[in-house]
């Protein structure tokens, strides 16, 4: 996939890997903190004079898929399914790390709303909240938000990694931003309808029945997050385009190597 014979200086093969290592490292961590903020807050923007209402959590996301494009490009379609792979275990770490952290003791008595949420647990002698009640409220956002982004992060990394390959492959290795805007702008959709409907039925931040526009305010948000991501998605082919025309020098990586060989 390097394209440059099976001889490589050991200073370009130690640049590879510390730039893939950076890539896979922003990219995880982008990933954790989305999960970790998910629906937490519900943020009123503009972008382009278009009013938005987003989940705090979809602000990292384009920096996820901008990452396993770089990846696709300078490393091949192998590494980039392997860093996706990774990332769905890294979601399964978080979810264990925060069933052992609630099911340790002490574990608290809550009082329950209709739906089944933890309502504010308040310390009687200073009218604060308690302090387990952050933890615990946190741990059930961001374990629906987590369940959500598992199921929407395989089936939109994965899409968005196969049509990436499927227009490279289409047009010889040219026309970069074709399949950097496409896969991105396809598989966001996949992702858009999956995390916010199952984070939120999982969170119970709506309920259908007791709230008339609870189905208008999802679609909302549906609608929200995909335009930004298409915006982002957008926005993203400049540095796509230089940061790959300057890496693929760096690294001395011909990103065609292969595809124009049939392969």
């Amino acid at each position: 996939m390097f394209g440059q014979g099976d001889s490589v200086d050991a200073t370009i093969q130690r640049r590879r890997e510390v730039v893939f290592l950076i890539l896979v490292g922003i990219f995880l961590g982008s990933l954790t903190m989305l999960n970790i903020l998910g629906v937490s807050k519900i943020i009123n923007v503009e972008v382009f004079g278009i009013p938005l209402a987003l989940t705090i959590g979809v602000l990292p996301y384009p920096v996820t898929f901008l990452c396993t494009d770089f990846i696709s490009e300078l490393y091949g379609k192998q590494r980039a399914n392997a860093v996706v792979w990774v990332g769905l275990l890294l979601n399964i770490w978080v979810l264990i790390v925060l069933w052992v952290g609630g099911a340790l003791p002490p574990t608290p008595e809550f009082a329950l709303d209709d739906h089944g949420g933890i309502l504010p647990s308040i310390d009687p002698d200073t009218g604060k909240l308690k302090d387990f009640f952050v933890f615990y409220k946190i741990r059930q956002m961001t374990i629906a938000t987590t369940i959500a982004s598992m199921v929407a992060y395989l089936t939109a990394q994965f899409c968005d990694v196969h049509i990436f390959h499927f227009l490279k492959r289409i047009t010889k290795g040219k026309h970069l931003w074709i399949r950097n805007n496409g896969s991105t702008l396809v598989s966001q959709i996949v992702d858009s309808f999956a995390v916010i409907l199952i984070a939120h039925y999982l969170s119970d931040a709506f309920n259908l029945k007791s709230e008339p526009d609870a189905i208008n305010t999802l679609m909302t948000l549906i609608f929200s997050g995909y335009i930004f991501k298409l915006i982002s998605a957008l926005l993203d082919t400049i540095p796509f385009y230089f940061g790959t025309k300057a890496l693929s020098k760096y690294l001395q990586i011909d990103p065609n190597k292969g595809y124009e060989e049939g392969s």
